[in-house]
């Protein structure tokens, strides 16, 4: 399988140097990350929202290996927060974040992590929105999941994400299946050794179900991340049979994948947001986005040697 494989390349700088320099690199990049600057993003969360859309903001980056680099990222994020407010588009897009971005595998990660996100949470709020915890690989997602549950004391409405292919999930589900909550269910998409997730894809996807079916029948908010046209019926009829309404939950899609799809669960009463990256710091993300898809891996293969 050639997922983790591109996974591992993700880590590799000699990959990221050859990958950046490939000629049709750039043409791919451009499909999934929506540009470098506030400055190219601010008109497609404008363009979503009058198609009915909602987007979550990323701006990539994860490779932080200095408190000064943690702190760039949190002030790229308060600029993002103030470029909203001054469109008033507050009510349209929240802001999706790594906390490895924001210092937590430095030295007192944790600290620094939750000491730099708090400020954009707090500014997030002020103009109407949140901000949702990205799930990255295992080794950091109790001190997340601390980390988010001490922003809900006073922003309750903070959300964080779980991955179905992990063994925990389940269980974390259920624990965050609480009035309030705001979840978002995803598959998952860093290398993960056998002992802690599902290896096999049908497995994974069993478990997305049952996790699913978790959050639905649960008081929170589930925020279903997919393009996989089997959960997503899945999820509405899950929906259905656990009495909610279109608006008490919603889908998720990122940015470049099936915008039709986009469109019409947004037309059928849904709510759909797009998750919508950018930056300059690409790298990580792009190779997750190829390891996710052959398909993607294909489209990057034809585009290098188009342009090679």
């Amino acid at each position: 399988m050639l997922g983790p494989v591109i996974l591992a390349a993700s880590r590799s700088d000699k990959m990221r140097r050859f990958v950046s320099a490939a000629p049709g690199t750039k043409q791919v990049v451009d499909r999934f990350i929506a540009g470098e600057t506030v400055d190219q993003v601010v008109p497609i969360v404008v363009d979503a929202a009058d198609k009915g859309l909602e987007v979550t903001l990323d701006v990539v980056g994860e490779d932080i290996t200095t408190p000064g680099q943690a702190e760039a990222a949190r002030d790229a994020y308060l600029e993002l927060v103030e470029r909203l407010k001054a469109l008033d588009l507050g009510t349209r897009a929240e802001m999706s974040v790594k906390l490895s971005m924001f210092g937590q595998a430095l030295e007192n990660g944790h600290e620094l992590a939750l000491a730099n996100v708090r400020p954009v949470v707090e500014a997030a709020a002020a103009i109407g929105t949140t901000v949702t915890l990205d799930a990255e690989d295992h080794t950091t997602l109790d001190s997340m999941f601390a980390i988010h549950e001490e922003l809900r004391k006073d922003f309750p409405q903070t959300g964080c994400v779980i991955q179905s292919y992990l063994f925990r999930t389940e269980d974390d589900a259920r624990r965050l299946a609480a009035a309030g909550s705001r979840v978002r269910i995803v598959k998952g998409a860093y290398k993960e050794p056998a002992s802690v997730a599902y290896q096999d894809k049908a497995e994974i996807d069993k478990a997305y179900v049952r996790i699913t079916r978790i959050l639905m029948e649960g008081e929170g908010y589930p925020m279903i991340g997919s393009h996989d046209p089997r959960l997503i019926a899945i999820a509405q009829e899950l929906g259905r049979q656990a009495g909610r309404k279109l608006d008490e939950y919603e889908f998720q899609m990122l940015y470049g994948i099936r915008s039709d799809e986009h469109i019409r669960l947004a037309a059928e009463g849904h709510r759909m947001r797009v998750y919508t990256a950018y930056g300059t710091d690409w790298y990580g993300y792009f190779m997750r986005r190829l390891a996710e898809k052959p398909a993607n891996l294909l489209f990057f293969a034809r585009s290098v040697l188009t342009k090679g």
